[in-house]
């Protein structure tokens, strides 16, 4: 990484970064952990308790939330976006909210899975080991491990019958 890409980064201290982590210019990146041999494109917002595994490779424009886990080896494609929180609202009482307002939901996306660029993610969903996401699809439900999912909403088109290699 050279100096003026490390300029256009936002890393917080409390970041905790794998070895051989490679992030590109405009990131913003902050109380989450990044495990080895990541790559994190450009214009990518991965945020605080978000946990990425090893060797994950997140393209650009993509927005990891709080409350989302990434296991070993998925593919996040091009302006991948997950939710926290099935009923947001600007306000509560008539004034801001702030995070006492809310419940994140958690998102696991499991082992070798792979999602499609411009995909919609929302919150409380697993998407199963070795599983593919089709690009524009919305999951609102779990997607089974080996299937291939895509549409709004995600149905699924086939079953590879095979979860990712070991």
């Amino acid at each position: 990484m050279n100096n003026s890409e490390q300029l256009y980064q936002r890393i917080a201290p409390d970041v905790k970064l794998g070895e051989r982590v490679r992030i590109f210019a405009f990131t913003n990146l902050y109380g989450c952990q990044i495990g080895d041999d990541v790559k994190i494109g450009t214009f990518v917002e991965i945020q605080k308790g978000a946990l990425v595994g090893n060797r994950c490779k997140i393209s650009s424009h993509s927005f990891i939330c709080e409350g989302v886990t990434l296991e070993d080896e998925v593919f996040i494609g091009h302006g991948v976006m997950f939710i926290n929180d099935r009923f947001p609202r600007a306000t509560a009482g008539g004034a801001l909210q702030t995070e006492a307002d809310w419940n994140c939901i958690p998102t696991v996306v499991k082992r070798g899975a792979s999602i499609g660029s411009n995909a919609t993610i929302l919150c409380g969903v697993e998407i199963g080991e070795g599983a593919t996401v089709g690009a524009g699809s919305v999951v609102t439900r779990d997607v089974p491990a080996g299937a291939v999912v895509a549409g709004n909403p995600a149905r699924v088109l086939r079953r590879t019958g095979q979860p990712a290699a070991v």
